[in-house]
């Protein structure tokens, strides 16, 4: 459920070092704002991609489509770091076992 706040504002923040290219997402990622995540991911040139979701608040199935979306772009090149909240939406949905999930420390 969506929830009211500053904190629930989205942002996609792009940094590329070397190979990779690094996307620091916040707030909500849903149907609205999963598009944008996706093109932060693929407007760089770099073949692999970090996508750091430690900062996502909230999760949905358009988030998800846009994982697997990619995923199947780069294969074994994608970085998916979760949130508790992201974690807990890929649990649910079967995807916690995928290669591309960092797991907790």
């Amino acid at each position: 459920m969506d929830q009211d706040g500053p904190e629930n504002i989205f942002s996609a923040t792009t940094s590329v070092a070397d190979d990779r290219v690094t996307v620091m997402v916040t707030g909500e990622v849903d149907m609205s704002t999963a598009d944008e995540m996706f093109r932060a991911a693929t407007d760089e040139s770099a073949p692999r991609v970090t996508l750091d979701l430690r900062g996502v608040t909230f999760f949905d199935s358009a988030a998800i489509h846009t994982l697997i979306r990619l995923a199947e772009r780069y294969p074994a090149a994608l970085e998916v770091i979760p949130s508790p909240q992201v974690r807990r939406v890929l649990d649910i949905s079967g995807l916690s076992g995928q290669p591309w999930l960092v797991t907790s420390d």
